[in-house]
């Protein structure tokens, strides 16, 4: 029997923030505020960042590697589209992300918000289809460690 082409993955991160849901809601559906969090980063080029905010909108990241990275120079670009929105509750986004040109994955993360005292608990929930090549399960569950992070220092931002 051949070895699979593709791996699957999934996992939950949870966080709890002393914020209500619809501040937390806020850093998911407001443009600059996500783009902070999510895009913003000292180890590369944001080319394009655009989003449509509603169900059937569209997400679109396209950044370029600095050098002292393992990819100085190479483009990345993170394609997606809001599947269902439920305001300061839900939010499900679907997206294909490339390297250079070539697709490496493809994801469903759901990011749904509970109330938990005067604020609020975060259930991110990463499930992937990894291709050949791609950064796989470990490193795109770290990195979504690092950017959930991110999303609560943004929500602490304004207070």
């Amino acid at each position: 029997m051949e070895k699979p082409t593709v791996i699957h993955s999934s996992f939950t991160l949870e966080r709890s923030y002393p914020y209500p849901a619809e501040k937390v809601f806020a850093a998911l559906a407001d443009p600059e505020k996500k783009r902070r969090w999510f895009a913003d980063s000292p180890n590369h080029e944001v080319v394009k960042f655009a989003m449509d905010f509603r169900e059937g909108g569209a997400e679109r990241m396209e950044y370029r590697f600095n050098e002292g990275t393992p990819f100085p120079g190479v483009m990345l670009v993170n394609s997606g589209h809001y599947e269902d929105i439920v305001p300061g509750r839900r939010v499900v986004l679907c997206s294909t992300m490339t390297i250079a040109g070539r697709k490496i994955s493809v994801s469903l993360v759901t990011f749904d918000l509970l109330p938990q005292g005067e604020g609020s608990a975060l259930l991110c929930t990463f499930q992937g289809v990894f291709f050949e090549g791609a950064d796989g399960p470990e490193i795109r569950k770290a990195g979504w460690e690092f950017l959930v992070e991110r999303l609560g220092e943004e929500v602490a931002r304004e207070g």
